[in-house]
């Protein structure tokens, strides 16, 4: 809404005159722009500062250092994170549409439950998704993506050998948004980014148990390499052995 403001009731001086000066035209023109810049700014921090909430709840969540069932409070998270209710609050809007929380209107907000019987119907669809977003990667990337690729691929591997689990979750992370961009439709990035998170927290909650990181960074990283060296097929075959690989332990986890 825009709000007019009135000058009703105020005593005008009588020496002033009703017509601006040139100069009082221009003072106000500065002011007004000097204002809008202001508010574009405040506007750019803020969403900064919703993207950074955003990124560090959505590992504080998959990383398991948020439990599932955990209620959250936004005043709590504003303190921890030193970040503003706003952005809090608008961070946890999106991580409600990714399935990270639940919004529960006069209750609060609660860390979504893990549910396996959830995790295979993702699966059935983030089998066609992701192959389609691998070949598309490996045709559409950029000479800086393709390269970039290839250093994923590498550190994965890296991360891997040193058993390092949160280097290669942010490493997956960095790879889901790469391909995501990479693959350049909007259609397949949006339903992506709604399984990303929830995949990787399943993962990261049984790993230990059935997984096999080493195992797990080398079937990402063929993915990666075929997209970096523009091998479409590849790229397709690789993506269905890395989810033949995440059904598997998946389904594993039912014995555990």
């Amino acid at each position: 809404m825009i709000y007019d403001q009135y000058t009703l009731g105020m005593d005008v001086p009588q020496a002033c005159s009703l017509a601006a000066s040139p100069a009082d035209v221009r003072t106000d023109l500065k002011s007004k722009t000097s204002t809008k810049r202001r508010s574009r700014t405040i506007e750019a921090d803020d969403g900064t500062l919703t993207d950074r909430a955003y990124r560090e709840l959505e590992e504080m969540i998959v990383t398991l250092q948020l439990l599932p069932g955990t209620v959250l409070s936004e005043q709590a998270l504003a303190v921890r994170l030193k970040i503003g209710r706003t952005p809090i609050r608008e961070a946890l809007q999106r991580l409600a549409r990714d399935g990270l929380v639940v919004i529960m209107p006069r209750r609060g907000i609660m860390v979504s439950e893990i549910n396996l019987r959830l995790q295979l119907r993702l699966l059935e669809v983030r089998r066609e998704l992701e192959r389609l977003m691998a070949s598309l990667a490996a045709e559409r990337a950029t000479a800086d993506e393709r390269r970039e690729f290839a250093e994923v691929a590498e550190a994965m591997l890296v991360a891997a050998a040193k058993s390092d689990d949160i280097a290669f979750m942010r490493l997956d992370q960095r790879f889901n948004i790469l391909i995501a961009t990479a693959a350049r439709n909007e259609f397949a990035r949006r339903s992506m980014g709604l399984m990303n998170a929830l995949s990787r927290r399943f993962w990261y909650q049984h790993y230990q148990e059935v997984a096999d990181l080493p195992l797990a960074a080398k079937l990402h990283a063929a993915v990666a390499q075929a997209v970096s060296q523009k091998k479409i097929k590849a790229a397709a075959t690789a993506s269905d052995r890395l989810i033949d690989y995440i059904e598997d332990f998946a389904r594993k986890t039912i014995d555990t």
